[in-house]
């Protein structure tokens, strides 16, 4: 099997083949911490942690880098409203994203670097880019990139120059050689926070974060650039004009990766809109696994529909991998054995094309209705390929909310009284159970129970 990875770079679905052998190097843009963390942004989080995660499954070393938009018009406007300073407002937000993700499954990063941290490197960036003639300065204003110098400009999203026009996050201005020019570096304006460059006091431009930090951190080529679908243009488009002015064409990110939109009544969640809910309101109502499985069930590219009733349906696919796992665990046939590698490998098949997660549980669901709740099949390598399922979609092996061991301790108290031959009482736990959306289920490896 050969991994395949829709690039949005060519267009089309690529072998996946890394610069260096058994190494995976990637970056994904992450958010602007003004606010705490939405939908979309636990989307994005989610989709590259199941990329990430079927390399390392696939025997790949990964470095991963996700960064955090720390200066930007946001952040100084929020922070304005709120009576704090810039870093104290991203001090307060960044750990509110570190939670959410953390309770989504999602695995740190490497290395999360915040933009104020490499002022540096973006200094040293813009001044790589002046020495290649790609850059002007308008006075008062800022340096800015000059997209004619850039004869690949437009390749990642499929736009001609002469076609574009100024739309969303492009700034006009009248100054400006080129409607698309972008800023590298903003001049300093009073009550806003600054830094010193050679062309005077200032901070960086949005699109110069991720080029100086993906290059001091990951080199001046690396294997995947992800990010939500809405970054495509201009930020990825601008990230790779300037990467390419300095290190030549060619270089930067080699597979371009894009998640779908979350979205609300077929329009975008965002919190431009307000129609936008928050992580944190979403995990007061459900767990994050939950929430995880609800991505899960859709291909990370595609755009997702929002609704409750995709919770609910997330939930209750939760709970019968959950009811099927625990019953597996506490059985006691180990007579029959079966071929697990049909489903292994519809697994894998599913997730080397293209990361396909509705594929991959497709597998894990038709492993459940084969082996069924009340087995003779020997557990152990059913439980090894489970694990190995889970190493990706990370929903398979986990305990909510104590609910089980309530629940285990009314079966042992059930069980007690039949062995009494108290069978009102047995009847009356059952019953209990029922009303509290528990069957119970007698099989001659014991009681088993699921959700209703």
């Amino acid at each position: 099997m050969t991994l395949k990875i829709k690039n949005t770079l060519t267009g089309k679905k690529d072998e996946f083949k890394p610069l260096k052998a058994g190494h995976v190097s990637m970056y994904v843009c992450g958010p602007t911490v003004y606010d705490v963390a939405h939908l979309g942004h636990g989307r994005s989080a989610v989709c590259f942690d199941v990329i990430r995660k079927y390399l390392m499954y696939s025997d790949y070393d990964v470095k991963f880098v996700s960064n955090y938009t720390d200066i930007d018009d946001k952040m100084i406007n929020r922070a304005r409203e709120e009576g704090v300073t810039v870093p104290e407002l991203a001090e307060r937000i960044i750990p509110e994203y570190d939670e959410d993700y953390s309770s989504l499954g999602v695995l740190a990063a490497d290395e999360a670097p915040m933009a104020t941290s490499y002022i540096d490197e973006m200094v040293e960036f813009v001044g790589r880019m002046e020495k290649a003639g790609v850059t002007y300065v308008i006075e008062g204003d800022g340096v800015y990139f000059d997209v004619s110098k850039s004869a690949t400009y437009g390749k990642l999203s499929g736009q001609k120059l002469e076609d574009l026009k100024v739309g969303a996050r492009v700034a006009e201005n009248e100054a400006k050689k080129n409607p698309y020019d972008f800023v590298v570096w903003k001049f300093a304006k009073e009550g806003e926070p600054h830094w010193p460059s050679p062309w005077g006091d200032g901070r960086p431009g949005w699109h110069l974060e991720c080029s100086a930090m993906s290059w001091k951190l990951l080199g001046e080529k690396f294997d995947i650039h992800g990010g939500g679908g809405d970054l495509t243009f201009p930020h990825h488009e601008c990230e790779i004009a300037q990467s390419e002015s300095v290190f030549g064409e060619g270089s930067f990110a080699q597979y371009w990766m894009h998640n779908g939109f979350i979205t609300v009544d077929k329009e975008k969640m965002s919190k431009s809109l307000g129609n936008f809910a928050t992580l944190k309101d979403i995990l007061s109502k459900y767990s994050g696994f939950v929430v995880r499985l609800m991505f899960l069930q859709t291909h990370y590219a595609n755009p997702i529909e929002f609704s409750e009733d995709l919770l609910e349906q997330a939930k209750a696919g939760l709970a019968r991998i959950h009811d099927f796992v625990r019953n597996l665990k506490v059985s006691t046939g180990e007579s029959m054995d079966f071929d697990l590698e049909p489903f292994v490998e519809k697994f894998e098949k599913s997730m080397d094309n293209d990361f396909d997660t509705s594929g991959g549980l497709a597998a894990l669901f038709d492993l459940i209705k084969y082996v069924g709740f009340d087995t003779d099949y020997k557990k152990e390598p059913i439980l090894k390929a489970l694990e190995a399922m889970d190493q990706v979609f990370g929903v398979i092996f986990v305990e909510e909310n104590g609910l089980d061991s309530e629940i285990e301790s009314l079966i042992k108290d059930r069980e007690d009284a039949r062995g009494e031959k108290d069978f009102g009482k047995a009847d009356q736990i059952r019953n209990d159970l029922l009303k509290k959306g528990i069957e119970l289920e007698d099989t001659s490896n014991g009681t088993v129970w699921k959700r209703l």
